[in-house]
């Protein structure tokens, strides 16, 4: 008898390992689109790196990839992009993450209008249920995580005030006007990646495209360690809480 419980303990040890562990297969899928009307030469055609997802079950492999696309995380809309609105150059996506069941995942498109840009946006995904993981899933104390951030991107504010003032290049450039409207807050904490040493918050600070080389990162990272006291029991990052 005690051999037997012996080894159901085992096996039971076992199978919450393995569920701790778990990750997901992601293979990119390119495609090249052509457009049938192209503005230009340069706008014949565009390409989408689409990650496609293998997990526990066909299902659940759709949800992930449903959290995880293009028009869901970058709000991309493939028909106009083939027809009137032609900016799309390349899309593509990179994971940062990927166990413990948790999917880190950034997803970028670049394009030009009357010139060029680009967006990336990081999400996380539980990987047990497919969705995308919101601030009230993971953290507690929102409040004083928001106040935690907020504390580093008043400091690289500051810093890049002093840094950008001391650059000749930027005399004729209102240092101080580039950072009026910037403000963290709780819906700002959706923007995060993890790491095996903790998470970072990531900021857009919104500079207009003629000064956008003087924009700050705008990552703030924090280990374990420091998140402890935000981190949600019970929650999908619980176990980096304990």
């Amino acid at each position: 008898m005690r051999t037997k419980i012996l080894f159901l303990a085992v096996i039971l040890a076992l199978s919450v390992t393995a569920t701790f562990a778990q990750s997901v297969g992601i293979t990119g899928k390119k495609v090249t689109y052509n457009r049938p009307k192209p503005e230009s030469e340069g706008k014949k055609t565009f390409t989408i790196n689409y990650p496609k997802v293998k997990a526990a079950t066909p299902a659940l492999s759709k949800k992930i990839e449903s959290s995880i696309s293009y028009a869901s995380v970058l709000k991309l809309n493939l028909k106009e992009e083939l027809s009137e609105y032609q900016w799309l150059e390349e899309a593509d996506y990179e994971v940062g993450y990927n166990k413990n069941n948790i999917l880190s995942i950034s997803l970028s498109m670049n394009g030009s209008a009357a010139y060029p840009s680009g967006t990336t946006k990081i999400v996380v995904i539980d990987l047990k249920t497919g969705l995308r993981v919101k601030p009230t899933d993971v953290f507690t104390n929102v409040p004083g995580l928001t106040a935690l951030v907020r504390k580093s991107l008043k400091k690289e504010i500051a810093d890049s005030i002093v840094a950008l003032k001391k650059d000749p290049e930027n005399k004729d450039i209102n240092v101080d006007e580039l950072f009026q409207n910037s403000k963290f807050t709780a819906a700002n904490l959706e923007d995060f990646s993890v790491d095996d040493k903790g998470l970072a918050f990531h900021y857009d600070y919104e500079f207009a495209h003629v000064v956008q080389a003087l924009q700050p990162s705008g990552t703030f990272a924090f280990t374990w360690a420091q998140l402890k006291p935000y981190i949600k029991q019970g929650g999908l990052l619980s176990r980096f809480g304990r």
